[in-house]
């Protein structure tokens, strides 16, 4: 099922807007004739990614870091919060600015959507179940998570904005939605951002060693972006039932080493597979349950691995040529 756009022109804004899951969400929402106000500081985020939309008179992209007190800015009708780096290397680049991010920039959106009377969307992960002990995750499990290992400050900054988001929404009245994205790949996703999917994909593609952590037995189940997109705005356009936490993935689960099979496989690459030690607290199974997503917003995804890889590696095979281009011009 797609998701549907409010058909009544909104003001929107996206925090993270310039990120891999902002300007997909950004594209659509112009595309449906909304006008869009993406806040991002730039920091994982891309200029670029917003490029073919920045002219058009409906988006307008903002520099700005959520911690700071937000500019002078319209009033919004809804506002999505997907301000927060994603990826290991990045939220532990600087860990007590991924903490704030969680608490104080969570702090700022919410009060804003106080005083607009906007729904508010905000992007949990299914990280704050840790290293689950439950398998497949569903939204009743509490997680198991080390609150001083060197995930922490995502695992916990993500625990601790979701806590903020239903008390203050509960004690100011603001409507709210919280979505747990799982593993989320496609177009845009950074070369560097140190996922699986994109590493896989651009060490194939240059035809260089494929790192592969542990054993490649720890399983994970990647949904496209495309897929992911429709699952928030079928959340934003649904009665109060799809509050949440409603987990936001797809159910096929796959070893880390098939995927990287795969990914050869697809690539025709002559990358072979080397193996190095598992990060600590790497959790080992991850799959969403996502029967609430079903029954509550009629959502599932749609793309299988096979498909979405294919867009993703045409993706990364243009990026790679335009960095030749660049490195030779």
């Amino acid at each position: 099922m797609h998701g549907q756009v409010s058909s009544e022109t909104q003001t929107i804004l996206i925090t993270g807007g310039a990120g891999f899951l902002g300007s997909h969400l950004a594209a659509r929402l112009v595309e449906a004739g909304h006008r869009i106000v993406c806040v991002d500081n730039l920091h994982t985020g891309r200029r670029s990614n917003l490029a073919p939309y920045l002219n058009n008179g409906r988006l307008t992209l903002i520099e700005h870091d959520l911690v700071d007190p937000l500019p002078e800015l319209p009033r919004f009708d809804a506002i999505y919060n997907l301000a927060c780096p994603a990826s290991p290397p990045h939220y532990q680049e600087n860990p007590v600015a991924t903490l704030r991010v969680c608490s104080e920039g969570v702090l700022r959106v919410l009060e804003r959507a106080a005083r607009d009377g906007a729904r508010i969307f905000h992007s949990s992960t299914s990280e704050i179940y840790g290293d689950p002990e439950v398998h497949p995750q569903q939204e009743t499990y509490h997680g198991n998570v080390n609150p001083i290992g060197p995930r922490s400050c995502y695992d916990e900054g993500k625990r601790f904005a979701e806590t903020l988001m239903m008390d203050y929404c509960h004690q100011n009245g603001v409507q709210l939605r919280i979505a747990r994205i799982f593993n989320t790949y496609g177009p845009r996703m950074q070369p560097n951002d140190g996922r699986v999917v994109s590493n896989f994909i651009v060490q194939a593609l240059r035809d260089e060693q494929i790192t592969l952590y542990g054993d490649g037995q720890q399983t994970r189940s990647f949904c496209y972006v495309d897929d992911l997109i429709d699952g928030f705005l079928c959340m934003m356009d649904s009665d109060d039932r799809a509050r949440g936490p409603i987990n936001l993935g797809n159910p096929a689960e796959i070893t880390v080493v098939e995927l990287a099979e795969l990914v050869i496989e697809m690539t025709g690459s002559s990358s072979q597979i080397v193996h190095h030690p598992l990060p600590i607290d790497d959790p080992k199974r991850r799959r969403p349950d996502i029967g609430k997503a079903r029954s509550v917003l009629g959502w599932q995804p749609t793309t299988d691995l096979v498909s979405g890889l294919k867009n993703t590696i045409e993706h990364f095979r243009d990026e790679i040529l335009s960095e030749k281009h660049r490195v030779h011009a």
